[in-house]
């Protein structure tokens, strides 16, 4: 079981929320706790009453909404009861038992899952502290309700969830509001970026893309946001989703925050991105732009270049799926910018055309070819070393450890030789 908390003061969008997933038919209030009369007797307006006759109590609460997820694994077959039975549990361990609250049932995602709608403001005023519930009470909770009811522990099942998420939608056939607010949300949750070029990086994956609209447009100037769906050849598709219809709401004043924590966040995973691209050019003598891509997709590293209209390459972007990290190439070190490494590519390009030039020239003068020269540019040399690598990584995924290219196991010893004699 996985168990998602968040906190605000606008209960009134929380409430509205899962309403309107009970409307569309894929959600149903299924308890409420502490409150006059069954889920099904009361509307809207009676459930927000309640609520906001105990925020009331406390005007001055900057936080005044809880809103709860409680996400089951794919395999959990859980009766209407047992889900209800789970929640008032849950709610009692984590100090919310006496608490008005709201129980609903989704079927929205290939998982099973509920959400809970209440308020930390108790009758006489005062808040319930939420600082660290989801790291201190709610992981107690959790652990104690996994073991009572025999449920799937929370490690393989968040991954399952968040697969799930993830999935990639297919515009006409996927809801697009739907599909949009799961992946956004998930990806700011998960992945550390610092810009909305990174994010937008991550996104792609997935198609979904974030528009700001161009410079002098009245969206751009007002800091306004929109998300679209992507088809298989990156074009947008379908009706644009304004950020602030998002659940999320991932609108750029909040997404600059999120920007700015990020950046020190990712830091100390850059040194891996490093020591990945050092190790290509060492691993094999093809140094091509489609070669480099394909090596840093065996460590679950997307590398997206960026290209102007005449073709040429002016950035690169690397989204690390393993690390959940998005970094610039200039970030990493001059060396390691998109056209730096263009360059470099190129460089290889002409040594090997030059080669092949005098193997060509050896060759119609009845010569033969120098066996060392031959095997510095033959194919199998290649092949050789990306087998080598793809065994490598898979030895790692079994072992749940992240893979290791030999090359930078020996750059290591190099560093630590090099320190030991200075």
């Amino acid at each position: 079981m996985v168990c998602k908390i968040r906190s605000g003061k606008n209960i009134k969008g929380a409430l509205n929320y899962n309403e309107n997933k009970v409307k569309e038919g894929v959600a149903e209030c299924i308890g409420a706790a502490n409150f006059v009369g069954e889920p099904q007797q009361l509307r809207f307006s009676d459930k927000l009453a309640r609520f906001e006759q105990l925020i009331e109590k406390n005007a001055r609460a900057k936080t005044n909404c809880v809103h709860i997820s409680l996400n089951f694994d794919v395999t959990e077959k859980l009766t209407q009861n047992k889900v209800n039975e789970i929640a008032t549990e849950y709610m009692e361990k984590i100090g919310f038992g006496d608490q008005p609250y709201l129980v609903y049932q989704h079927n929205d995602a290939a998982h099973p899952h509920l959400h809970i709608v209440t308020t930390n403001i108790q009758e006489e005023g005062k808040r319930i502290s939420i600082h660290n519930l989801g790291k201190n009470q709610s992981e107690v909770a959790r652990k104690e309700i996994e073991e009572k009811y025999g449920l799937v522990k929370a490690r393989s099942t968040l991954k399952q969830n968040l697969d799930s998420n993830l999935n990639k939608p297919v515009y006409g056939k996927s809801e697009t509001k739907k599909s949009i607010d799961n992946i956004v949300g998930e990806v700011i949750k998960r992945y550390k970026f610092s810009s909305l070029t990174e994010f937008n990086a991550v996104l792609r994956q997935y198609n979904v893309m974030a528009d700001r609209g161009r410079e002098g447009m009245v969206m751009y100037e007002k800091n306004g946001l929109r998300f679209s769906l992507l088809d298989s050849k990156g074009n947008k598709v379908g009706v644009p989703i304004k950020a602030s219809a998002l659940y999320s709401k991932p609108t750029m004043k909040k997404l600059q925050n999120v920007f700015e924590t990020n950046s020190m966040l990712k830091q100390s995973h850059k040194e891996r991105l490093t020591k990945i691209i050092d190790s290509f050019f060492h691993a094999t003598d093809k140094h091509t732009r489609d070669n480099f891509c394909g090596y840093m997709k065996l460590y679950e590293i997307s590398a997206m270049f960026r290209e102007g209209k005449d073709g040429r390459v002016y950035g690169l972007t690397l989204v690390d799926n393993r690390k959940c990290t998005v970094f610039n190439g200039s970030d990493l070190g001059k060396g390691y910018s998109g056209q730096a490494l263009m360059k470099r590519f190129d460089a290889n390009t002409n040594i090997l055309m030059a080669g092949e030039k005098e193997r060509h020239a050896l060759t119609s003068q009845g010569s033969e070819l120098p066996q060392l020269q031959f095997r510095d540019f033959c194919l199998p040399a290649w092949i050789h070393h990306i087998a080598k690598e793809f065994l490598d990584v898979m030895k790692a995924e079994k072992s749940g450890q992240d893979p290791i290219n030999p090359m930078l196991q020996k750059m290591d010893k190099r560093k630590r030789r090099k320190g030991r004699s200075i």
